[in-house]
């Protein structure tokens, strides 16, 4: 992996981490705000919000020590170090999110039966001021962090965006209630947040299942690596082909190639650069290649070229 590439993974890493500082005091400070203005009004919609808050709290902290835990140097213990723990942080927090989700439902379902009387005025206040809290944090966030690539940040930033609609249906909901005495609209405006961190919470925990599964990495094009490496000038085939990711923006691959026998050592290393750099675009940092010779080739091949072709795989090497 480049120099270049690792300095930028770091100032990535370390803008990650301030943000999620930032992010993480200012909705603790308005959480707490959120739950007492909740009770005094009797709003489940401030109440929901302030749930989610909670958790969005929570999860700000554990991807904030996910990135200090991921600092960690390797070790024999661990080869990789503890970049997966970013992972490991990113699928609880969607675990959160679902059960957040759930248990609004639930309160939500209660109280379908028996609408309250919701102090209408002090919800709209607190709702606008949780709004604009959420606007600055998740303004912070898309600025200082990378929510795109990086799992974890984007688990957290999901929890955020989630408040960010709980404080509009709750401003939605007041006014409603103000002008119309809806009383059922508090607990429709909680329901419509409920659904939203669901779809949030159930997107980012199978994006986390699918890296601790070693599953190939969302943004990388089997075809187009396999494609790439027998373009190469040397090349004679290619089998046993793995690629995953340590963590968000860390992919890896593994792969046998098969050269001509009368190869020399040094065109071989210069056909290995070839192939790494070609793979470098293809957003693979990290890679480990076998070099064969056809009078020698592997004989099991875990998943070899015409599979790919096929749009099969044969795990041979299990059969073995």
């Amino acid at each position: 992996m480049g120099a270049g590439h690792h300095h930028g993974h770091d100032h990535t890493h370390g803008a990650n981490k301030k943000t999620l500082l930032i992010s993480f005091l200012i909705i603790t400070a308005f959480m707490i705000l959120e739950v007492v203005g909740g009770i005094l009004t009797n709003s489940l919609a401030l109440l929901a919000d302030a749930g989610h808050m909670l958790s969005d709290s929570i999860s700000l902290l554990i991807a904030l020590l996910a990135f200090i835990l991921g600092e960690r140097a390797a070790n024999y213990a661990k080869t990789y170090g503890y970049k997966r723990f970013e992972i490991l942080a990113a699928i609880l927090n969607g675990a959160t999110l679902l059960i957040v989700s759930l248990f609004i439902f639930y309160e939500a379902f209660q109280r379908l039966f028996d609408p309250p009387e919701v102090a209408s005025t002090g919800m709209l206040i607190i709702a606008v001021i949780g709004l604009l809290v959420n606007v600055i944090v998740a303004f912070t966030m898309l600025r200082g962090g990378d929510t795109k690539e990086n799992l974890n940040m984007r688990a957290a930033f999901l929890h955020v965006l989630g408040d960010l609609l709980g404080s509009v249906g709750a401003i939605i909901a007041a006014l409603l209630m103000i002008f119309f005495h809806w009383t059922w609209a508090d607990t429709a405006a909680s329901v419509l947040v409920a659904i939203l961190i669901l779809v949030s919470g159930w997107r980012v925990t199978k994006d986390s299942v699918h890296i601790l599964m070693e599953g190939t990495p969302l943004n990388v094009n089997l075809k187009d690596i396999v494609r790439k490496i027998e373009r190469v000038n040397g090349i004679k085939g290619i089998h046993d082909l793995h690629v995953w990711s340590i963590t968000s923006g860390k992919n890896a691959l593994s792969c046998h190639i098969i050269v001509d026998g009368n190869m020399m050592v040094e065109e071989s290393q210069t056909l290995l650069r070839t192939i790494e750099d070609d793979l470098r675009d293809e957003g693979i940092g990290h890679v480990t290649i076998q070099v064969e010779t056809d009078t020698h080739p592997h004989g099991n091949s875990i998943m070899c070229q015409a599979d790919y072709e096929m749009g099969t795989e044969h795990h041979h090497g299990h059969d073995h």
